[in-house]
């Protein structure tokens, strides 16, 4: 087994099989050893021992020389398989995964950000791991890869998608309250789709300028949607304008979405949460006055 020619996916499930055959051989061999024992030798039909031999030499020598085989061969496997979820290879396209609370945000070289991670089909792809805040996990299970997402600390990994299509993408450590919406996807395109989309936007996208490439970068898609659909927080269709019921001061109130509303929202999360929604939003201070109102430009188109 070479790990240098292996895909993440052909390096986990040949050793999974190996181990699950051995295991599910040894099961059955012991078990239907054990009740044929149980049989034959019951207390009812052989009250007295009749063998007097001491030991068996051979015997000894097969289940240990045996399950050492076994186990070595196991390492082996094992051992060639993390290799190749280890060893990158050379060509391949480099993201920058940004886990938060929340979310994902996907960079690409050409600054691009997403908060899906757009990936061209036969084509090696290097994630570069990154957290902001808590302990998070990067987790494909369709590529076989799952590696933690520590603050501060420099972590990788790397797949290839070989046909076409969306492919889920969790986090696999409990980072809090929203932690089970924590979900994205890995999108796989065809070479020249992915060209096309790295170079401007995904056909069919609604929304452009500077507002929702805010919202992507810091993480906000992650929590709330643009099509309606009910997330951590409230979703950002049709927001602009519309009276909300807010907790402030333990107090419920109406207030009106507008541009004080959402630079206060922004800034000082916990002062006005919508009714109905954990009070779980990060604060963002470094967003300047100018940054908000692209979003709010943004989500005044937004119907």
């Amino acid at each position: 087994m070479d790990p240098n020619l292996l895909t993440t996916t052909r390096a986990v499930d040949p050793v999974f099989m190996f181990i699950f055959g051995i295991s599910l051989v040894l099961l059955v061999g012991i078990t239907a050893t054990m009740v044929g024992f149980v049989i034959r030798y019951r207390r009812s039909r052989s009250p007295e021992p009749t063998s007097q031999a001491a030991g068996n030499i051979w015997l000894e020598i097969v289940w240990t020389a045996l399950p050492t085989i076994i186990v070595m061969a196991m390492f082996y496997y094992g051992w060639a398989g993390y290799l190749a979820l280890r060893n990158v290879p050379k060509d391949a396209l480099e993201v920058t995964a940004t886990a938060r609370m929340w979310s994902w945000t996907f960079t690409y070289a050409n600054g691009k950000t997403s908060p899906k991670l757009y990936v061209p089909v036969g084509k090696p792809v290097l994630v570069n791991l990154v957290s902001t805040d808590v302990l998070h996990g990067f987790y494909i299970p369709a590529f076989r890869v799952k590696r933690d997402v520590v603050p501060g600390m420099k972590n990788h990994v790397w797949f290839m998608a070989d046909k076409p299509g969306p492919y889920d993408l969790f986090c696999s450590v409990y980072c809090g309250t929203g932690h089970s919406a924590m979900i994205t996807t890995v999108e796989a395109v065809s070479e020249a789709e992915f060209q096309t989309w790295l170079a401007g936007r995904e056909e069919g996208e609604k929304g452009t300028g500077r507002g929702r490439e805010l919202l992507e970068k810091n993480g906000c898609l992650g929590c709330h949607s643009l099509d309606g659909t009910r997330k951590v927080g409230p979703t950002f269709k049709g927001i602009w304008g519309r009276n909300v019921t807010v907790v402030t001061g333990g107090a419920e109130r109406t207030a009106t979405v507008d541009v004080a509303y959402l630079k206060r929202s922004l800034r000082e999360p916990a002062a006005d949460v919508v009714t109905g929604y954990p009070p779980v939003m990060p604060p963002y201070p470094a967003l300047s006055d100018k940054e908000i109102g692209d979003i709010v430009d943004f989500l005044k188109e937004l119907k």
